[in-house]
């Protein structure tokens, strides 16, 4: 039977009713980030677009995943660095006013400032992708190699072979 994290102290709960593409499509965005590859990106953006409330809802899983496991390893990281990394993640792969709305709703998120969090998205989900898969890239990267993270991500969503 296949795993998928909730955020149980235990870290994992039977696999999810999403559907396999949404879970590929997270983390295809995640690799993408990772990768600091922009047709990787540009591929994975409109299947996301078409299913953004799962894709987020996905991400924040996985999100919520790499977050115990870089509290495991006892890799320190902090609100800033979570700022800086998303911002460096998003640079150059988002056209300006997006990577702006991206980057200033994650500072707000990540210090628990919801609201300003949401006045930045403009109520644009696709925002929340792209601020939950750049985290999940860079707090990832903290603690995988690129082709470990992918890898892991892929068994913890129920995608591994």
């Amino acid at each position: 039977m296949s795993s998928s994290f909730d955020g149980n102290t235990d870290g994992s709960t039977p696999a999810s009713d999403v559907p396999d593409h949404v879970k590929q499509t997270a983390i295809d965005l995640i690799a993408a980030y990772a990768d600091h590859n922009q047709q990787e990106l540009d591929a994975a953006i409109p299947r996301a677009a078409d299913d953004a409330d799962a894709v987020v809802s996905e991400l924040k899983v996985v999100a919520a995943f790499l977050s115990r496991r870089v509290q495991q390893t006892g890799v320190v990281w902090k609100p800033a660095d979570s700022r800086e990394a998303v911002a460096r993640m998003v640079a150059e792969m988002l056209p300006p006013e997006l990577e702006f709305a991206v980057s200033t709703a994650w500072e707000a998120h990540s210090v628990g400032e919801e609201e300003a969090a949401e006045r930045f998205t403009r109520g644009d989900p696709m925002v929340y992708v792209h601020m939950l898969a750049a985290f999940g890239a860079a707090i990832g990267l903290a603690v995988y190699k690129r082709a470990e993270l992918v890898a892991t991500l892929r068994q913890v969503t129920g995608l591994a072979e």
